[in-house]
């Protein structure tokens, strides 16, 4: 069996429902799209990305060693439709991905044991990534095989719709490539149809300034007035391009990996019970999550426009006490909300 082969055995025993290899120096127009789209100012205030341009436009520019990379995906799809809370505006709709347990940890996991493994069995160099390091995930998964970039920028796979979190090894090896995916969208544009915000400016270019995921996850200040009323009862992050993505319907439920299991107080929480935690009642609930970054003043933000969105006046009495808060963002989210429930 071709080492090759055995990689494949070997990641989908740890979990990985996608596996494919490419050269290191794959996808190079990844880094000039890249370089576009930072010039453009279309990244808003993750001054990360541009810190790290350089090394985030190719594999060799982070780990100069690197001679071929493993894209792996592991699937998240969801056993419900995503869109199922929109209108429930009493309720909070929280991303699929971060319904469950820290995808970064799950998906960690399954790297640092394949590379363990190939290690041992090649006595290769290599490292493993998964979102936080400046990695091109996307476009090199693309390169590698395993999908697609669809019209919302998204990894599309005809296997697994668009529900994939990806993960990069990069080796010293010298893997056989496999053949780049092919594009299989056609005509259709519901991604961009989809979009509450327009943050999807045109096929495979998107404006993170606009987004809903960036602007209830990135930014610590207030989130424009013009995106408030788009936003609905969404408080962490928003799957609407996502869901309605044609290829989804031959995606199987992510039911068997426990890890990603929606916690039942994640899948449709009460926007009213939101409102009433404090800061230690918040890092609580959401303990082991990934929305526990943003903190306890940013979800207090995203909850007081969603409380405004929802026409629930029975939820002024919860928000008005935000109205006097010392963080001049939560005042001003709840004089918003406030005005909007009158």
């Amino acid at each position: 069996m071709s080492i090759e082969s055995r990689i494949r055995e070997k990641a989908a025993e740890l979990g990985f429902v996608a596996c494919g290899f490419a050269r290191a120096d794959a996808a190079p127009e990844a880094g000039a799209g890249l370089r576009e789209w930072l010039a453009e100012g279309r990244h808003g205030g993750m001054g990360w990305m541009e810190a790290r341009a350089d090394e985030r436009a190719s594999p060799n520019g982070l780990w100069s060693e690197a001679k071929s990379l493993i894209a792996l995906g592991m699937s998240y799809a969801p056993a419900s439709d995503p869109m199922a809370l929109a209108d429930r505006k009493e309720r909070a709709r929280i991303s699929v991905y971060a319904q469950g347990g820290d995808y970064h940890k799950a998906v960690k996991k399954g790297l640092k044991a394949l590379g363990r493994w190939l290690a041992e069995e090649t006595g290769c160099k290599l490292k493993v990534f998964v979102d936080t390091a400046p990695v091109m995930e996307k476009p090199l998964s693309a390169a590698a095989g395993i999908g697609w970039q669809g019209k919302h920028t998204n990894l599309l796979s005809r296997e697994h719709g668009n529900w994939l979190f990806l993960g990069i090894v990069m080796t010293s090896l010298e893997l056989v490539p496999d053949a780049p995916a092919s594009d299989h969208c056609g005509s259709c544009t519901r991604c961009i149809a989809a979009c509450p915000t327009r943050a999807i400016t045109g096929p495979h270019r998107i404006d993170a300034r606009r987004c809903i995921s960036y602007l209830t996850i990135e930014p610590h200040g207030p989130i424009p007035t013009e995106f408030r009323e788009a936003m609905g009862n969404r408080i962490y992050g928003c799957d609407d391009c996502l869901a309605v993505c044609p290829w989804n319907r031959f995606a199987e439920s992510a039911q068997a990996n426990r890890a990603f299991l929606p916690r039942a107080e994640l899948a449709a929480p009460a926007l009213g019970d939101l409102l009433s935690l404090d800061e230690a009642g918040f890092r609580e609930m959401f303990a082991g999550s990934p929305i526990k970054r943003i903190g306890w003043a940013r979800m207090m933000r995203n909850c007081l426009i969603a409380a405004g969105n929802s026409g629930q006046a029975e939820l002024r009495a919860r928000v008005v006490r935000f109205a006097v808060s010392d963080d001049p963002v939560i005042a001003d989210a709840a004089g918003w909300a406030l005005a909007r429930l009158a």
